[in-house]
């Protein structure tokens, strides 16, 4: 039947105390697989019997005819004889199937063989029970393969063969993460579709990554003031591109943007359209990280390797331990809520990525380029925290600028689809320029389209709020009635500043106090149960405070929380200032004797003006900035008007309208000295808060009736001016 003795094997099974030969004959006389050793596999599945069914049906029914004619002991000489048959059959069949895959591995391991790539599809390609004997089979190949000390041939075919499996499954894994936003909820919201919703952002190339430490807002209006500066723009998918005329490529690249502005959104969209296949295909690998998860994990060591393994667990699952051979992407979200040592100067060189070291000197080697130089690496940072990366690491600088004119708009008709609504709610935000300058931030945005969506619906011919102490004071109550009719059962017209309320958002007040003057964003476990706050409970009041990742199977060791914006601490900051002050008398403002206070009075005791005179000075003494938008909020809340929204949680109310009259004076004195023009204008910020526009008016009627004369101008006058000519959309010259 077979003729080439000379390729003959032996197989030889023991059966109790005799032993059967069978002599096993290859189906093919192609050239085996230069793979040594040859090995004999132990793959053994029904499917291989496939290919000799016929042969097998006719085994089978001789056996059956023959068996029911012969005595008992015949009977079992044959049944013996059938198995014989049988295990000739699938030897033959394994074997060839063996040979067959083998010679596949090998083409796949071939770097020069063009049929590689088919070769790594077809096998592991196919779904189903065929595709888990390749696996099987493969599996074999690799520990024989380690087994031999051939390590280097084992990375290449598991990095070939699994590698597609696990991008297939991390992009699944990540698409499943990123294509829902939450818009600043996070569990009391209901998810809306990423790409449903998503805006361009309005991003420049170029700039540099030094040091800017005016607060975030002064930026903005500062940026608001120059539309027409010319600036590169940069498409997302086009982050990692080199620009006309650049030689150098790209590997790390360096986003810059003040908090809210939609840094992380940015990022998710990105690696949302690589998970479905829309941009940046030529890289294989994205590995998102946020430094909030890093953080955590300050006292672990980790191999850059056992890092990806430790957060993107497919890698490990595929068994890849090698990442040279491929385009990775690394993301590192948020470098200004870092609390590692990143040392880029004392910092151990490593570059062995699968040494263990801690989880700083594994991000200062990545960055630096030692660790796997052919990586591409995207970090963000808020302005401030940008000059913790040496210039020399840093191959591009972008900054993402929020939203245009016009991508505030297309926000407000993509999130509204009532195009009247959506109209009506534009031209309000457009007739308040401090709110119009904030919707460059997608948070504000999103802040103010809840407080105008809930005032439209509940309040039909209202005043729509044009301040942005009466903005967030809304969207407080908008966040405590959400709270009390999903989580108590309350109805729409119940006070919404029950006991738990109230009790939780003096407590986030505290807590955003603390942490602005300690200049945090970002804080633990323990900082909440040092405010008094339960952790589940500020879990549940989400619309507020945000809990950024749950702590899961014991991975993480605390959980990181922090507010949804810079603006919504400072806020809550200047309630609990306000509400401390006006319940108790109590000021919580730095100490400083005041002129009004005695020898008697308690440190910690102020009258009204002097209370709100010393915030006023306590801003202008910042040498940064970093108090100006909580002193137009908590000057905001001394207005009558706005704590009458705040009964509930203000036990106390008297007239304020002398007090208010006493600080507008203060202010408009404090304009006419010798600062500086971010000052004056802050301070104006400080006056539209107050509804006293005095100062701008009297100007605006000058330069009405063409009878304005620079050189009568006083001090502060002119800062006025300054203002009016920032604020203003128009050209007045």
């Amino acid at each position: 039947m077979r003729s080439s003795r000379s390729n003959e094997r032996y197989f030889f099974f023991k059966q109790g105390a005799r032993e059967t030969k069978l002599q096993q004959i290859p189906a093919s006389t192609e050239p085996e697989p230069q793979l040594q050793p040859s090995f004999a596999p132990t793959l053994c599945d029904e499917s291989v019997l496939h290919n000799s069914s016929d042969e097998l049906d006719s085994v089978n029914k001789t056996f059956d005819e023959e068996s029911s004619e012969v005595p008992s002991d015949q009977s079992a000489q044959q049944h013996q004889s059938c198995l014989d048959s049988i295990f000739m059959l699938l030897e033959d069949n394994v074997i060839t199937f063996v040979k067959n895959e083998l010679k596949k591995i090998q083409k796949i391991l071939c770097p020069d063989n063009s049929e590689s790539q088919m070769e790594e599809e077809t096998l592991l390609g196919v779904e189903g029970e065929e595709q888990r004997n390749r696996e099987a089979l493969v599996k074999l190949a690799l520990h024989f393969l380690r087994k031999m000390k051939q390590d280097e041939w084992a990375d290449r075919l598991q990095n070939k063969l699994f590698a597609p499996q696990c991008q297939r499954k991390l992009k699944s894994n990540l698409k499943n993460k990123f294509q829902c936003v939450f818009e600043g909820i996070a569990k009391a919201g209901n998810p809306t579709l990423l790409n449903q919703i998503y805006t361009e952002f309005y991003i420049t190339e170029g700039g540099t990554a030094e040091v800017n430490d005016e607060h975030e807002v002064r930026q903005l209006e500062t940026a608001s003031s120059k539309p027409d500066r010319p600036e590169t723009t940069i498409k997302r998918e086009d982050i990692f591109k080199a620009s006309p005329g650049r030689d150098v490529p790209i590997r790390t690249v360096l986003t810059k943007g003040v908090a809210g502005i939609g840094k992380t959104v940015l990022i998710q969209k990105l690696t949302l359209d690589w998970a479905e296949n829309i941009s940046n295909q030529d890289i294989q690998f994205t590995f998102p990280f946020t430094f909030r998860e890093l953080n955590v994990l300050k006292e672990k060591q980790f191999s850059l390797v056992g890092l990806v393994h430790h957060f993107f667990t497919e890698t490990k699952k595929a068994g890849i331990c090698r990442f040279e051979h491929f385009q990775v992407m690394f993301i590192l979200d948020g470098l200004d809520e870092c609390r590692l040592p990143l040392d880029f100067h004392n910092t151990e060189i490593l570059t062995d990525f699968t040494q263990s070291a801690s989880v700083d000197v594994l991000l200062t080697n990545l960055i630096r380029g030692k660790l796997l130089p052919s990586a591409r690496v995207w970090i963000t940072t808020r302005p401030a925290a940008a000059n913790q990366i040496p210039p020399q690491f840093v191959n591009m600088v972008t900054e993402v600028r929020g939203f245009t004119d016009p991508q505030k708009e297309e926000y407000f008709r993509k999130r509204f689809r009532d195009k009247e609504q959506a109209s009506k709610i534009y031209s309000h935000i457009k007739s308040s320029r401090s709110l119009h300058i904030m919707c460059h931030i997608p948070v504000f945005c999103w802040i103010t389209a809840t407080v105008l969506e809930d005032m439209l619906k509940t309040r039909e011919g209202g005043i729509l709020p044009k301040t942005l102490t009466e903005m967030y004071i809304h969207f407080l109550v908008v966040q405590s009635k959400v709270r009390k009719i999903k989580y108590d059962g309350g109805a729409e017209t119940d006070c919404h500043w029950g006991p738990e309320s109230k009790k939780m958002i003096e407590s986030l007040g505290k807590l955003a106090f603390d942490q602005l003057l300690k200049g945090n964003l970002i804080f633990y476990e323990s900082d909440l149960t040092d405010c008094g706050i339960d952790i589940r409970a500020a879990s549940v009041y989400s619309g507020v405070f945000t809990q950024i990742f749950k702590e899961e199977k014991g991975l993480y060791q605390d959980t990181v929380f922090c507010f949804i914006h810079l603006s919504v601490q400072e806020f809550l900051a200047a309630l609990h200032v306000h509400l401390t002050f006006i319940n108790y008398g109590v000021s919580v403002l730095p100490e400083e004797q005041t002129a009004s206070q005695t020898s008697e009075t308690p440190k910690n005791k102020i009258v009204k003006t002097d209370f709100y005179q010393l915030a006023v000075d306590k801003a202008l003494q910042s040498p940064n900035g970093h108090l100006d938008l909580f002193l137009r909020f908590l000057l905001g809340l001394s207005l009558q008007s706005n704590q009458d929204l705040l009964k509930g949680l203000q036990t106390q109310t008297e007239s304020t309208s002398e007090t208010n009259q006493e600080t507008v004076q203060y202010i408009k004195m404090k304009i006419s000295e010798n600062l500086s023009a971010e000052k004056s204008i802050n301070l104006f910020h400080c006056l539209n808060e107050l509804n006293d526009r005095s100062l701008v008016e009297e100007i605006q009627q000058s330069l009405s009736s063409r009878s304005l004369s620079v050189d009568k101008l006083s001090p502060a006058q002119w800062s006025a001016l300054v203002f009016i000519l920032l604020s203003s959309e128009k050209d007045l010259t």
